[in-house]
């Protein structure tokens, strides 16, 4: 057995700097390191919408280092919600949920901001995985009582750098950008809105980022490397009745 120097041990201890390791310098709009800032991807100048967008997040979704979320709220300007205000706004009678309950109303049903004296909309959207969209809406009261609607026979997400459960899964961002342009009947609306997206994923893309296929595609090409577990199975029975739902 070769013998230990202690005194090898602590040079090597005092050779450790004192100060902690440096990190990347951020972006101070996306808080994103600047090697990998998706802010060229903006609309400028800045939209300006009518309605209103209000996320509540899963507190699991704050961690995830590519959230659309925040591309949504850089993206254009909105009033300023503080908390405080939350509780009239939910009660507001233009307030609407986007989640597909039983009772959700297809959104290209609703009015269009201004037409036959529609006001703008208050467009609540909850920002997590499927699963914890689901706990977050059955375990609040409030959310409950809220008018509910549902896109239709939407695209192929085009979040292409991170995989969907089925092909009727859009990130966030793509669900709010997707339905502003309807309910404010302003297709640009969507493009505009996704450009940081379309930035992300064209660096990741360059860097040796693979695409993604839903696993609901992979599954029809007999390409799924697992078992269809039972959550997996229920999502592709809600994506396949809401495409079928007009």
């Amino acid at each position: 057995m070769t013998a230990v120097n202690n005194d090898d041990i602590w040079e090597d201890f005092l050779g450790i700097s004192l100060d902690p390791p440096k990190m990347r310098d951020k972006c101070s709009q996306c808080k994103r390191p600047i090697d990998v800032c998706w802010c060229p991807g903006l609309p400028d100048p800045r939209l300006h919408v009518e309605s209103k967008v209000i996320i509540l997040q899963h507190p699991a979704e704050v961690k995830r280092a590519l959230r659309t979320a925040p591309m949504l709220s850089l993206g254009k300007k909105f009033p300023k919600i503080h908390q405080k205000g939350l509780y009239d706004i939910l009660n507001d009678e233009n307030t609407i949920l986007l989640y597909p309950s039983p009772n959700a109303i297809n959104i290209h049903n609703l009015r269009k901001v201004g037409v036959d004296g529609q006001k703008p909309y208050n467009l609540v959207l909850l920002d997590g995985t499927w699963p914890q969209a689901k706990t977050m809406y059955h375990a609040s009261p409030t959310l409950g009582t809220l008018k509910t609607c549902k896109l239709v026979d939407v695209p192929i997400s085009e979040y292409v750098i991170r995989t969907q459960p089925t092909d009727g899964c859009l990130s966030t961002l793509e669900s709010g950008a997707l339905s502003l342009s309807i309910l404010e009947g302003k297709d640009c609306l969507k493009d505009a809105l996704l450009g940081p997206l379309h930035y992300l994923c064209k660096f990741q893309l360059e860097r040796g980022a693979i695409t993604h296929h839903s696993k609901e595609l992979l599954i029809k090409q007999k390409t799924y490397p697992k078992l269809v577990g039972k959550r997996l199975s229920r999502q592709l029975k809600i994506n396949s009745d809401n495409s079928s739902d007009v």
